[in-house]
């Protein structure tokens, strides 16, 4: 039986590999593994520098509780097998021991902009994990780049990536938000507010302006805060209680509920401001409303991760090691999916 190694990170990346591994795990053996590295980024991950990453941290307890949840089949690192093929969630680190292997990467959520540090990592071929997801498919180590929506696919093309490795799936989490109109989230009508975790990353933000502009906007309105797993929640929360002393903080819970109740949503640079947008709220954010119409991830009702599995019956069953640019040499048009196998 075919082997299939699934790379996870965080909490939303790990069930968008899950949800793809159900499709395949009546034929195929699945096994899953935390994200992870090489050398010195390896080294510092052990050294517990990077909690702040998908490399440990809350991230990797989050994960880890999810694979003993649902009795999934563990290979750390995926040195237990050899594999015939491997989905990943990020190609920021592309890790050696899958370097020779066909590769499927599937885009996680939103990207990040072309700031600064995209601008110097592309000019000084600096490690790519650096600018964080604004490099997300930049590695060009893969078979196959399953994105979001048409918009992505451009948006992706624009920074290099070969079309002829682009397949437009849709992603899990993010292609029925519909449904998240029902959830058990006992709140409605208020303003919330997503934090990302811009200081943690390294990144600039006025965090105090961006607290009293929520206050600001919310009015008369209950504020929540729903801070951003990777935050410093006890700093964000202190600051929070200074200057916004009547609003309520969650560190953990389901932000789509969330904002699927919300009248008012509030963001920096979320993925979920995509729910917000989809699910039709006042939205005030960071990020350019019309480049986020633009990337809207495809509302399929939910069968992206199906898609994707079908997808990858195509490597699977490839008679050898061949990267896909190199099966459609001379094609620009994207994969589409195949049948599904009786």
């Amino acid at each position: 039986m075919k082997k299939i190694l699934f790379i996870c990170g965080s909490l939303n990346q790990t069930t968008q590999m899950h949800q793809i591994a159900q499709r395949l795990m009546d034929k195929y053996e699945c096994y899953f593994t935390h994200y992870y590295a090489d050398g010195i980024e390896d080294f510092a991950a052990k050294m517990g520098w990077l909690n702040f990453t998908v490399l440990g941290g809350r991230h990797w307890q989050e994960t880890d509780d999810y694979f003993k949840k649902n009795k999934l089949q563990v290979d750390p690192r995926g040195e237990g097998r050899e594999y015939d093929l491997i989905f990943t969630c990020s190609d920021l680190i592309v890790q050696k021991n899958i370097r020779n292997k066909r590769v499927i990467l599937v885009q996680e959520g939103i990207t990040e902009p072309e700031g600064f540090m995209y601008k110097l990592v592309r000019g000084l071929r600096l490690p790519r994990y650096l600018a964080n997801t604004a490099t997300n498919g930049l590695s060009n180590s893969y078979d196959l780049f399953c994105v979001a929506s048409e918009g992505y696919a451009k948006h992706f093309i624009r920074k290099g990536v070969k079309p002829e490795k682009i397949a437009v799936t849709g992603i899990p989490n993010f292609d029925h938000m519909a449904q998240y109109k029902k959830n058990d989230f006992p709140m409605h009508d208020y303003t919330l507010a997503l934090t990302s975790p811009l200081r943690e990353t390294f990144r600039s933000d006025n965090r105090v302006d961006f607290i009293k502009r929520c206050v600001r906007i919310a009015g008369n309105r209950k504020l929540i805060f729903k801070l951003h797993p990777l935050e410093n929640a006890p700093r964000a929360i202190r600051e929070i209680s200074q200057y916004a002393p009547n609003a309520m903080v969650f560190t953990h819970g389901n932000a789509s509920h969330m904002i699927a109740n919300a009248a008012t949503v509030i963001t920096q640079q979320s993925t979920a401001t995509f729910v917000a947008v989809a699910l039709g709220k006042e939205v005030y954010t960071n990020l350019d409303r019309a480049e986020l119409e633009r990337l809207m991830p495809i509302q399929n009702g939910g069968t992206s991760a199906k898609k994707i599995a079908q997808l990858s019956l195509r490597l699977l069953h490839a008679p050898e090691k061949a990267s896909l640019r190199a099966r459609t040499r001379g094609k620009t048009r994207r994969p589409q999916a195949v049948p599904e196998r009786s």
